[in-house]
């Protein structure tokens, strides 16, 4: 069996590779490597050291996600650690946050995130409560591989068993979840400006949660796609203008001047003004910089993916900021936020996170600061988008996620653009050339075009923004075009 860690964790086609005996060799894996002190040597990230034999487990709302959580807490409680296992489903920050909070070694969240309804998954979470380092996930790979070479098969303990015996607990993480979330957000501005607020959890494990911490405050809030449906109502639950129709809906409807939406895991986060125009991952995450630095007088290190918005950069030069580019993947932005004063950080897909809380991507936590925002500027999303274009844009965005036949060599793709990088696209010259992450072409524009293979499933994603939609289109159409030959 060959399993692989890829930007975020494991994933696999349920009953495929993702079935309950592959999840316990994963889970056994797990139990292996954060015993080691590679482990906490790959994590150090200061503070009180955790507690070596206490981890936490939770899931989403897929197919099965609760089964397969109860799997891997009776594989980590039968090789002797305490486990923590969640009552019900949570978002993948709430683990996140519980992991720290409670001083535990490391986490396992039970999803696929944002992928179709087919797939399940493991994300890995280190004592920090963010994504496991890279050769953290190295050292779980090596330890399965060594487990399947040498015929060893997991540990498990009957579930009742390790309950009677302590070595497992249920618990719900929500309120202190909350508890921190209210040192993080000006609950006082949201009060003083109630707005009628859509709220779209996508069927994922962020329902409730946004409602729930609002309670209190004047919001009026309408919960649209909040009940349990693992088929995601046939959609992949991300947070992107095609999926978003019910939001829309709402919002034409007059429910909500604002619309917030979350992934299937609700790490993301996606929105909608008042007129039901969609605003991507990067204007938030740009309106959000703008907002931290102009009102709360912040100031630190931004960090984004490769794959995320120019205008961040024009922010960062108008702020005398700097401005650090990462491979895609929120674990490189924590990486960051772990050794660096980070400010804010965030990726095109819209995991985001700012000074203060775990590294990790939190759409709860992002969508209450763009709440916060449009109440404490007593601006509409609609008109606060409009002036941050008229700063530091324009800027058209767009991506294509082309299905591959047959897998793809990283490297060689990578080596075969950059030698065959094009003078110009459009017209308009290529002034450098970045194999950061894939291959990204620069502009002399400000556009850029940006091909890299998913490190999570098997598809070649073409990435493009341009001052104008028609260079989007032909960046778009040039980047077809490689992935083609």
């Amino acid at each position: 069996m060959t399993i692989h860690f890829g930007t975020d964790g494991w994933r696999g086609v349920i009953s495929d590779t993702f079935t309950f005996h592959n999840l316990r060799l994963v889970s056994q894996a797990i139990a292996d490597a954060v015993a080691s002190e590679e482990w906490l040597n790959g994590g150090a990230a200061g503070g009180k050291p955790p507690d070596r034999r206490r981890m936490v487990v939770g899931f989403d709302t897929r197919f099965l996600s609760d089964r397969y959580a109860v799997e891997a807490a009776r594989v980590l409680a039968a090789n002797g650690y305490q486990v923590f296992l969640t009552t019900a489903d949570v978002p993948t920050p709430t683990l996140s946050h519980a992991v720290k909070n409670l001083g535990a070694v490391a986490g396992i969240m039970i999803t696929a995130s944002h992928n179709a309804p087919r797939y399940n998954g493991v994300k890995l979470k280190s004592m920090y409560g963010g994504s496991a380092l890279p050769e953290q996930c190295r050292r779980v790979e090596v330890y399965l591989n060594d487990n399947e070479a040498r015929g060893r098969g997991p540990n498990l303990m009957d579930f009742e068993q390790a309950r009677s015996t302590g070595l497992l607990e249920r618990i719900n993480p929500t309120q202190a979840y909350y508890e921190h979330l209210r040192t993080l957000i000006n609950f006082e501005a949201i009060t003083d400006g109630p707005l009628r607020l859509v709220v779209d959890s996508m069927f994922g494990s962020g329902r409730g949660l946004i409602k729930g911490i609002l309670q209190g405050t004047g919001c009026e809030v309408l919960e649209v796609r909040s009940e349990m449906n693992p088929g995601f109502g046939g959609i992949h639950p991300e947070p992107i203008a095609r999926y978003l129709g019910p939001l829309a809906g709402a919002i034409a409807a007059g429910h909500g001047q604002l619309g917030l939406a979350t992934d299937g895991d609700a790490d993301r986060i996606g929105a909608m003004d008042g007129r039901g125009q969609y605003v991507d991952a990067h204007r938030i995450l740009a309106l959000s910089l703008r907002y931290l630095v102009e009102q709360r007088g912040w100031r630190g290190k931004v960090v984004k993916t490769i794959s995320t918005t120019q205008m961040i950069n024009r922010l960062g030069k108008k702020f005398d900021l700097e401005v650090v580019e990462t491979p895609v993947g929120f674990n490189h932005i924590a990486d960051h936020i772990l050794r660096d004063d980070v400010l804010i950080g965030g990726e095109e897909s819209g995991g985001m996170t700012f000074r203060g809380h775990i590294p990790e991507g939190d759409g709860i936590l992002m969508g209450l600061l763009m709440l916060e925002m449009v109440s404490a500027l007593k601006t509409p999303l609609e008109e606060l988008v409009a002036d941050l274009l008229a700063q530091v844009g324009p800027a058209h965005y767009a991506r294509l996620d082309l299905r591959l036949a047959r897998p793809v060599s990283k490297e060689h793709m990578v080596e075969r653009l950059e030698t065959q990088a094009p003078a110009s696209i459009g017209g308009v010259g290529v002034v450098s050339v970045s194999s950061l992450d894939g291959v990204k072409y620069m502009l002399q524009d400000e556009s850029w075009l940006l091909i890299r293979p998913s490190g999570t499933e098997p598809v070649l994603r073409v990435y493009a923004e341009a001052p104008e939609p028609g260079m989007v289109d032909a960046l778009l159409s040039y980047g077809r075009s490689l992935a083609e030959t």
